[in-house]
């Protein structure tokens, strides 16, 4: 934490983009570089972030501005095709397709919960996926993987960084790609990915304040990976000229 050394905090138009204002300072990446975002509303997203910082500031609530800074300095360095590959290798360890036969409970619960989303995410993309209880996961065909690298290439680079981060939160692409769609709601999306955890939770009791400070903490990072997806997706220039048309 550092303690906040701004009053106000504003949005101006340059030359790249959109850029933060803290006070009279442009605001920079950890790279040094000019914090510019392509769009207006995330701008303000991103200006809220700030805003919303009191005494002090805590980095460690701020996940779109983290986002912007890993899509400006792209501190590994990989290309577009690095990133949706990265992606893609998801599916042969996804949450959802991992299954258990024990207890019955747990397993019919897992049954329930995800084989509809499965089932959505298959006739969505026009591909198999399945689920096994074998350690070694499903057989996911070749062809399903290269469909997804297909449909996440129409993102740009900034989307892709916010998809894989939805994807680390949540362990899976499925859940991810249907949350992204909107299919189902952050909170929907977060619950799935924690069914083990959770049933464990209902059968043995919660541990006062763990579990629910990781609940939040991974609702929070997952609602902002998909926002930042949805504002980074968006086109300004196309929608000012909807409205002037």
């Amino acid at each position: 934490e550092r303690k906040r050394f701004y009053q106000n905090v504003s949005i101006s138009q340059g030359e790249g983009g959109f850029e933060i204002n803290l006070d009279h300072r442009k605001l920079k990446t950890p790279q040094a570089k000019l914090f510019t975002v392509p769009s207006e509303a995330l701008a303000i997203a991103v200006a809220t972030e700030w805003d919303s910082q009191r005494d002090t500031i805590k980095f460690y609530t701020m996940h779109l501005t983290t986002l912007c800074n890993t899509a400006l300095d792209n501190p590994t360095q990989r290309n577009k095709t690095q990133l949706i590959r990265a992606a893609v290798k998801f599916l042969e360890t996804d949450t959802v397709c991992y299954r258990v036969e024990e207890p019955p409970a747990l397993a019919e619960l897992q049954k329930n919960e995800w084989d509809p989303l499965v089932a959505w995410a298959e006739k969505r993309y026009n591909v198999t996926i399945g689920s096994s209880t074998s350690i070694l996961g499903p057989n996911i065909p070749p062809s399903t993987k290269e469909t997804f690298v297909s449909h996440l290439a129409s993102y740009n680079m900034w989307a892709l960084q916010g998809i894989e981060f939805v994807i680390t939160q949540l362990k899976s692409l499925i859940l991810s790609m249907s949350l992204i769609d909107r299919h189902i709601t952050v909170e929907k999306a977060v619950l799935l990915s924690r069914l083990e955890e959770e049933y464990q939770i209902r059968r043995w009791g919660n541990v006062e304040w763990a579990h629910d400070y990781d609940l939040c903490e991974l609702r929070a990072r997952t609602a902002a990976g998909t926002l930042f997806v949805h504002l980074c997706s968006e086109s300004s220039t196309v929608k000012h000229k909807l409205l002037q048309d």
